[in-house]
């Protein structure tokens, strides 16, 4: 066993550390948390997590489509009061996160950081509702990732455990990637796609957009997982 769980660390990749979003079940309720998942980081109020303006969910299933009333707490924001059902999936984003600027040769322009999350309940496939998502296929550790609903290839993916084992995939030319999911615990697939060709929102003319998403699983069988990484303290910017 001990053979086994080195072999597994050394085949875990490298993830360049950024701020993302992803939803948590705790068994009671569904939590949108911002911060670094593999650093065990969740931002809070107040602090980086007031950056959020408009944060949306949706809760998608079998009986079609419900609007999720999000409450904001000092460590995220309560999405959903109970346990989703098998086969439902959970997809949150902020469309009004704050734009940037940056200025080159005397030009002014503007940059949107668009962020995502997804839960599924288990590997049942669904269709990509979110503009850049991952979702699983029917496959057990099968997933395809799009981008405005087309399988977007080329894209690297890392799946994260709590413990902050990390392993990347890279999406094939139909958007698919496969993880072998060796933990018996819940997985964080987090990705970034940046789209140059610029647009407007809210009347507003951007440079780029900066896509991150990510995808909650939980894998209910496999080895037993690490303990927890070390709680890191939010971030000291606001």
């Amino acid at each position: 066993m001990k053979k086994l769980l080195l072999s597994l660390l050394v085949l875990s990749a490298p993830i360049a550390q950024a701020h993302h979003i992803w939803l948590e079940q705790d068994g009671k309720t569904v939590r949108l948390q911002f911060g670094e998942f593999t650093l065990n980081q969740r931002e809070t109020t107040p602090g980086l997590l007031d950056k959020f303006v408009a944060p949306t969910a949706t809760l998608v299933g079998a009986a079609g489509e419900r609007v999720l009333k999000l409450d904001k707490t000092a460590r995220g924001f309560v999405v959903l009061a109970s346990v989703p059902a098998a086969g439902e999936s959970i997809v949150a984003e902020d469309k009004a996160y704050p734009t940037w600027e940056t200025t080159t040769d005397g030009k002014v322009s503007q940059h949107v950081w668009a962020p995502a999350a997804r839960l599924v309940t288990n590997f049942t496939a669904q269709q990509p509702k979110l503009t850049f998502d991952i979702v699983p296929t029917g496959k057990p550790g099968q997933f395809k990732v799009t981008y405005k609903g087309q399988p977007l290839p080329k894209i690297a993916v890392h799946a994260i455990v709590p413990s902050g084992w990390t392993k990347e995939a890279t999406s094939d030319a139909q958007g698919l990637i496969q993880f072998d999911l060796p933990w018996r615990s819940m997985y964080v697939l987090e990705a970034e796609h940046i789209d140059k060709t610029g647009g407007e929102r809210a009347g507003k003319a951007y440079a780029t957009a900066t896509y991150v998403t990510s995808l909650t699983v939980n894998q209910p069988a496999g080895v037993a997982p690490l303990p927890a990484a070390p709680v890191m303290p939010p971030s000291t910017e606001h």
